[in-house]
């Protein structure tokens, strides 16, 4: 009878977690077919991360993989492309807040960062994006590189679930990459 009971206790936990996490739910996708979320740092997926090594207090993303790609994207910015300082990198925003039809929508899917909005990159400086995107096998996309080009912009580039985001953020886990 008591475990019973406790099986109980734990169904309606989880219903009430379940409700929680579709409070924060759209059924919006971004761009690059991740489900938007109304809220972060709540039930949902998004959540602030720290991005060691470098002065950021966090960034909102997605957790799991998304995070480990796009926390690694800062590190590597921050060593290889321009110097970071608290407040130059933001996450997550609300759905209401960017374009669906641009890949500023992955914003509020919590599979995108923007670092120094308004900050336009010197020749060197693309290039060492360019490579970061590379090492990653376009796993990541850079905005800089879009026809409405917006360098502040990295963002996960595949869909939910494709094999090539878990192999390349397995190789980032392991350390495969600079």
């Amino acid at each position: 009878m008591a475990l019973l009971a406790e099986t109980s206790d734990l169904d309606n936990v989880l219903k009430r977690l379940r409700q929680r996490h579709d409070g924060v739910r759209t059924g919006l996708k971004s761009l690059n077919g991740w489900e938007m979320e109304s809220a972060a740092d709540t039930y949902g997926r998004i959540h602030t991360h720290p991005v060691p090594g470098t002065p950021l207090g966090g960034v909102q993303v997605r957790t799991g993989e998304v995070k480990t790609l796009l926390t690694y994207v800062i590190r590597r910015v921050h060593s290889e492309v321009i110097e970071l300082r608290a407040g130059d990198v933001t996450g997550w925003c609300p759905p209401d807040a960017v374009d669906d039809l641009l890949p500023e929508s992955n914003l509020a899917s919590g599979t995108a960062i923007r670092i120094r909005l308004s900050n336009q990159l010197f020749a060197p400086q693309v290039v060492a994006a360019r490579a970061i995107v590379r090492d990653l096998d376009r796993v990541v996309g850079w905005g800089g590189d879009d026809a409405c080009a917006d360098q502040s912009l990295f963002f996960i580039d595949v869909e939910p679930g494709a094999v090539s985001l878990s192999l390349v953020a397995q190789r980032v886990r392991l350390s495969d990459l600079p």
